[in-house]
C-alpha cells in the first residue's frame, strides 16, 4: 500500500502563510516530526509519494528522494490519498480496504482510499483530474475528520505533540556528552540525550513538567536551562539560552534569548538576547540582537491575525506571537506586536516601537514604511549567502521558485509600498 500526501488547494494553502509559500504543508514542525512523518507513521508504511502546487514541484524534487507530483505512482498498488491537513492522530480510517472516497462538509476531499482493481475505473492525466474521476467513480463517504486550519493552531498543539512523541519515540537517556557540574530536574526516563550531543558545564535540564529531546550532535552551551516539553533538532546550538516550556526547534538553528513554545522550522538564527513567545519562524531567518515579540495583549483578550494585511482572523487564543516566512532578517531591537504576520524574504529595521501587524513579503520595512528596497535580486545574494553558511546551495529551481512567490504576494506588498509612499511625501 502506498501513501499519497495532497497539498494542491491554493485556498488552503493560504492559511498557512507565508511558512508554505515555500513547502507543503505536512513540511510544517509540531512537536518533535513534521506533519508528513505523523501521517506515515499512522498510516504505517515506508511508500510514500506526493503532490505539490507546480511551482513547487523542483524544489521539493531537490530536497526529498520521494516521487513528486508522478502520476506513475498512482498505479500498480493499492493507494491511501491524504489531505496534507488531516491530523494525524485523528486519522481513524484504515489505510486498506474497500475503495471509497471521504469526503468534508465543503465536499472536498480528505482521503481516499483506492483498491488496486479499482484503479481502471479512475482516470486523469493529473492529481486534480485523477482525484475529481475518483470522487465520481468510487464510492462516497462523510469524513468527519479533524484537520488543521491555521499556522498558529499547529504552533498551539506543539507541546502537547512533543509529549506524544517522545512517547512514541521510545527512547530516553543519556547517550552523547555531559559534562559536569550539570543539573537534571525530574526522571530520566523523561531526557533523551543523543549521540553526539555535547552539553558544557553548568546546564539545567528540567523535565518535571515534560520531556526533553536534545537529538543528534546538538550542542548546548554555559547557563542554558532547558523545560520540557521541549525538542532540540539535530546539529542546532543553545548558547545560554531561557529556553522554557513547549519548545519545538528543528536542525542547524543556533538561539539564544528567550525562547518560550515556539517553532522553529530550522536553519534559522536567534543567536542574541530578546523574546520569542508563541511564535513559528521558518527556515533561514535571523533575529538581530534584542529583536523581541509580543504574545500576549494587555487586556488578556484573544489574539487575532492577517494573514493577508486587510482581515482579521481570531485566532481564539490568548497567546500567538509572529509567524515569520523563510530568509526574513531583522535589525537590532525590531519589536513585533501580539499576532504579527512577517511574510517571507522580508528585510525588517526597527523603528523602537512595535511594528505593524502584517509586513508582506519581500518587503523593505526601512523607517516605519515598507519599500521595495534594493530588489529581490539582492534579498537572492543574501539568501545564497546564509545558505552557504550552512553548506546549503541556492539553486536556480529556489530561485524560480521564489520569482513565483514574489508573483503570488504581490497584491498585498504592492498597496503597502503605494502607502508607504504616500507616508513618506507627507
Amino acid at each position: 500500500m502506498r501513501l499519497i500526501l495532497v497539498d494542491r488547494s491554493e485556498n488552503n494553502r493560504r492559511q498557512f502563510w507565508p511558512l508554505t509559500l515555500s513547502r507543503p504543508i505536512w513540511e510544517l514542525r509540531c512537536g518533535m516530526t513534521s506533519l508528513g512523518e505523523k501521517l506515515q507513521a499512522k498510516v504505517g508504511t515506508q511508500e510514500v509519494a506526493c503532490f505539490v502546487p507546480d511551482y513547487l514541484v523542483d524544489v521539493y524534487r531537490e530536497r526529498t528522494a520521494r516521487p513528486v507530483n508522478d502520476m506513475a505512482a498512482l498505479k500498480g498498488q493499492d493507494l491511501f490519498l491524504v489531505d496534507a491537513r488531516v491530523k494525524a492522530d485523528r486519522l481513524d480510517i484504515p489505510a486498506t480496504g474497500p475503495s471509497e472516497v471521504g469526503l468534508d462538509e465543503q465536499g472536498e476531499i480528505l482521503y481516499a482510499r483506492v483498491f488496486q482493481n479499482d484503479l481502471k475505473k479512475v482516470s486523469g492525466s493529473d492529481i486534480d483530474t485523477f482525484l475529481a474521476s475518483a470522487k465520481t467513480a468510487l464510492p462516497t463517504v462523510k469524513a468527519t475528520l479533524p484537520t488543521w486550519q491555521y499556522t498558529w493552531d499547529i504552533m498551539l498543539a506543539s507541546p502537547h505533540q512533543i509529549t506524544a512523541d517522545f512517547a512514541a519515540a521510545r527512547k530516553h537517556g543519556i547517550e552523547g556528552i555531559v559534562e559536569e557540574p550539570a543539573a537534571l530536574r525530574g526522571g530520566k526516563k523523561d531526557v533523551f540525550v543523543a549521540p553526539g550531543v555535547t552539553i558544557h558545564p553548568m546546564v539545567v535540564i528540567d523535565a518535571e513538567r515534560g520531556p526533553v529531546y536534545i537529538d543528534e550532535g546538538a550542542e548546548i552551551h554555559p547557563f542554558t536551562r532547558i523545560e520540557g516539553p521541549c525538542y532540540i533538532g539535530k546539529k542546532s546550538i543553545l548558547l545560554g539560552t531561557k529556553c522554557r516550556e513547549g519548545n519545538s526547534i528543528g536542525p542547524y538553528c543556533r538561539v539564544g534569548g528567550e525562547v518560550e513554545e515556539s517553532v522553529i522550522q530550522g536553519y534559522s538564527n536567534k543567536y542574541h538576547d530578546g523574546f520569542l513567545g508563541h511564535a513559528y519562524v521558518g527556515e533561514w531567518v535571523n533575529l538581530g540582537a534584542l529583536t523581541t515579540n509580543s504574545d500576549l495583549k494587555n487586556d488578556y483578550s484573544t489574539v487575532s491575525v492577517m494573514l493577508d494585511g486587510k482581515h482579521a482572523i481570531d485566532t481564539g487564543s490568548t497567546k500567538v506571537g509572529a509567524l515569520i516566512g523563510d530568509h526574513t532578517k531583522t535589525s537590532i531591537g525590531v519589536l513585533f506586536n501580539t499576532g504579527s504576520v512577517i511574510g517571507a524574504m522580508a528585510l525588517i529595521m526597527s523603528t523602537g516601537k512595535p511594528l505593524p501587524k502584517f509586513i508582506p513579503s519581500f518587503g523593505w520595512f526601512i523607517e516605519g514604511v515598507v519599500t521595495k528596497g534594493f530588489g529581490r535580486k539582492v534579498l537572492y545574494g543574501t539568501a545564497a549567502t546564509a545558505m552557504g553558511r550552512r553548506k546549503q546551495t541556492w539553486t536556480p529551481a529556489q530561485e524560480a521558485m521564489w520569482d513565483k512567490v514574489f508573483e503570488l504576494t504581490a497584491g498585498p506588498r504592492d498597496e503597502a509600498v503605494k502607502k508607504g509612499r504616500k507616508a513618506m511625501m507627507k
